[in-house]
């Protein structure tokens, strides 16, 4: 057997040479590399985005409802007879029904980026007063975001701020919208039915990955109410304070949420104040949409009360999950 012949070539088939196995593993090399090139595509990065969104669980369509009279007073006492839930204009049956003493999970996302210098020290006395707030059953998660977005304190009964809170500095570029993303997938795996996502932030997104609307839309598959917090500094520029305004208005309204825009002292405190009585003084409504389709679509919901002198407040549709 002479060197250059493999020991155990089979029969039949003509041995390669020692330069031709090397340019079959070069080649091989290159196919492996092309297919990892193919995966950092724009549609494989889409792809994967996508698998990153939570997606609304078609089987059940939670609703947070808050319910006031003509003075802006809350509303206790209704039953499931005097709510009416509407999904793109045909009537649902509920099938979930909880009054306002269900406990519910908070994620607060604390901006820590280079904008907020001036107001860090406001925005933890905001997270303070939050927490000190809540209810014995009710439980909350801190982040903060900058140029990435890390958990501070997963969800807990705590009513204090994680000690390394007070050791953030302002820094970097804004991840509002993969904040809320993040808030959004780890709050829908809460069994808590009643979700909120507490904002404080002047609202100027510089880096995320995810737009305004995906998270926007991971907010409302994760049925969680958007409460937000303005926290711009009066003396920045007149243009970016209404950007950020904009972005915060647009969560807050679409979640069925509240946008505060009362940015310190005691205006501070009674806004807090407002909402945490009003995520006490909620109802919990529950469907399954009559329309099973999988096809991406937007759902309009609209939710109506017995009595014409009340007002009910809750997220205005969701984006339905596609096959």
């Amino acid at each position: 057997m002479s060197d250059a012949e493999p020991m155990n070539s089979p029969k039949g088939q003509t041995p390669l040479p020692p330069s031709d196995g090397r340019l079959a593993r070069a080649l091989f090399f290159l196919l492996t590399l092309s297919a990892a090139l193919l995966l950092s595509t724009p549609t494989a990065r889409a792809q994967q985005d996508d698998d990153d969104v939570v997606r609304v669980n078609s089987d059940l369509v939670v609703l947070n409802a808050t319910v006031t009279d003509r003075a802006g007073a809350y509303v206790h006492k209704l039953r499931r007879q005097d709510f009416r839930v509407f999904e793109d204009g045909r009537e649902q049956q509920i099938s979930l029904f909880s009054v306002e003493e269900t406990p519910f999970a908070a994620a607060i996302l604390l901006d820590t980026s280079g904008s907020m210098e001036t107001r860090m020290t406001l925005a933890r006395a905001a997270a303070i007063r939050f927490l000190e707030g809540l209810r014995e059953d009710d439980v909350a998660s801190v982040y903060h975001f900058d140029s990435e977005v890390e958990q501070l304190q997963d969800f807990s009964a705590s009513r204090d701020l994680p000690p390394l809170a007070f050791g953030l500095k302002s820094k970097g570029m804004t991840e509002l919208n993969d904040a809320v993303t993040r808030a959004a997938k780890d709050l829908s795996a809460r069994p808590e039915k009643r979700r909120a996502i507490i904002i404080l932030s002047d609202g100027m997104d510089t880096k995320s990955s995810a737009t305004a609307d995906k998270a926007l839309n991971a907010a409302l598959a994760a049925n969680a109410t958007i409460y937000t917090v303005d926290m711009s500094d009066p003396l920045d520029k007149a243009s970016d304070r209404m950007l950020g305004a904009s972005a915060l208005k647009n969560f807050a309204a679409k979640s069925g949420g509240r946008y505060v825009s009362s940015p310190g002292g005691r205006a501070l405190d009674d806004a807090f104040g407002q909402i945490l009585e009003e995520l006490s003084n909620q109802y919990t409504l529950g469907y399954r949409p009559t329309n099973g389709a999988r096809d991406g679509r937007w759902r309009t919901i609209e939710l109506k009360l017995s009595d014409a002198g009340l007002k009910a407040r809750t997220r205005g549709g969701y984006r339905a999950p596609k096959s």
